[in-house]
Order: structure tokens, then C-alpha cells, then sequence
């Protein structure tokens, strides 16, 4: 199959366990078919609450994830994320810091998601943090010979209205778009290939990337 007949639309948040689940998916699409690949972030958790009444929950879904794919959720996110003094569950940061990155270049952006999520669940990185989300974008800016300075960064998610403007309506074309799919949660992944249209949801993009590249690959 070519890049040029193939439309890819990976619906996420930053911070949906499900999501981090169906990374090594998303990074083998990413380098097979990066220039098909359009990230379509729905904002489903860019509404700021309190992670303290929602620590319990978050981590009992998140060891019903590593149990069903082995996934790893550990302690330091556990004590670091989920149990942080006046801890806040926010994806706007991450959300903003995506759609600068892609402003850059699209490649970045499944990088830094991938990236983000690794330093969330296992290294215990608050990601709800603009600071913390600055430093990783940076890395990750750094890795494609881009020069970005972390404080100006992290400025930038804070006050630039243009972004924030922007990345709002990212998210609310993500949204309409995702009505037309059959399920409303995340992570989904819409394909068009000649013609044809393929929703893909739940474990087959949490089983690797051979299988899904193949499914995919079946349609052309």
C-alpha cells in the first residue's frame, strides 16, 4: 500500500490510559505511514479538576489496563502523579504543546504524545504541568534539530492566545468528526484506502503494531 491513497485519523487524549496502551501501534503508523497520519486530539480531559478525587479510580482502571495488556502503570506515577499535593488532571498543556510541536513538524507530535506518556506512567512526570510538559517537548523538539527554549515554551502554552485558539479548534473538529464513528471513547483510529472505510478500536490497537499495519495494509 502507498502513503499517497491512505487517510489515517488517530482520535486520543494525552492522558487517556487507553491511549498510552496503543502507543506501540501508533508509533509503528507513525513511521510507516507518517504522511497519512493526522492526530486528532478530542479534549476529553482539557476540563481542570482535582486528581485527588479521582486517584482511586484513575489507578484502579489503570491496573485493569496492565492486566489486560501488560502495559506498565508504576509506583512513582502512582505516589509522583496521582497522589500529588494539589495535583490537577488536566490535558491542556499537552494538548497545546502537541499542536505547537506539529506547527513545526507532524512527525513531532506522535513523538512528543509517546514521549509525554512514558514520562507520565512510568517515570511519575506530572504532565498536567505546563513546566513538565515544556521540558519534554523541548527534548523532543531538540531530537529533530529544532532549538526551543523551555521557559519561553512554557510561556507560550500559558498566554499565546493564538495557540490556544488553534488548538480549540483542533479539538472541536475532532470532535465532530469522531460523531460519525460508531464508539464514543478513545483511542480509535478511522482508515480510508481506496475507497473504502475502517474504524479500528479497543484490543487491536492494543496488540502491537504487526497486526494493525496488516489490517491496514489489507484494505489496499
Amino acid at each position: 500500500m502507498t502513503t499517497h491513497n491512505l487517510e489515517l485519523q488517530y482520535f486520543f487524549d494525552p492522558l487517556c490510559g487507553w491511549c498510552y496502551t496503543s502507543a506501540p501501534a501508533l508509533t509503528a503508523l507513525a513511521e510507516r505511514h507518517g504522511a497519512a497520519l493526522q492526530m486528532m486530539p478530542i479534549g476529553l480531559f482539557m476540563q481542570p479538576r482535582p486528581i485527588a478525587g479521582i486517584a482511586d479510580f484513575a489507578w484502579q482502571n489503570d491496573q485493569r489496563i496492565a492486566a489486560l495488556t501488560g502495559q506498565r502503570f508504576t509506583e512513582s506515577y502512582r505516589t509522583q502523579v496521582l497522589q500529588a499535593a494539589d495535583g490537577v488532571f488536566d490535558s491542556t498543556p499537552l494538548t497545546r504543546a502537541l499542536t505547537a510541536l506539529a506547527e513545526q513538524h507532524a512527525a513531532l507530535e506522535p513523538r512528543l504524545l509517546h514521549a509525554a506518556q512514558l514520562a507520565r506512567y512510568i517515570d511519575g512526570v506530572d504532565t498536567s504541568h505546563v513546566e513538565a510538559v515544556a521540558r519534554i517537548a523541548v527534548e523532543i523538539a531538540g531530537e529533530a534539530n529544532i532549538s526551543l527554549n523551555a521557559a519561553e515554551f512554557a510561556a507560550r502554552l500559558r498566554n499565546d492566545h493564538t495557540l490556544a485558539e488553534t488548538t480549540e479548534r483542533r479539538v472541536a473538529l475532532a470532535q465532530q468528526a469522531m460523531q460519525a464513528l460508531p464508539s464514543g471513547g478513545v483511542p480509535q483510529l478511522l482508515v480510508k484506502s481506496a475507497g473504502k472505510t475502517l474504524v479500528i478500536a479497543g484490543q487491536p490497537l492494543y496488540d502491537g503494531p504487526q497486526q494493525l499495519l496488516a489490517q491496514i495494509a489489507s484494505l489496499g
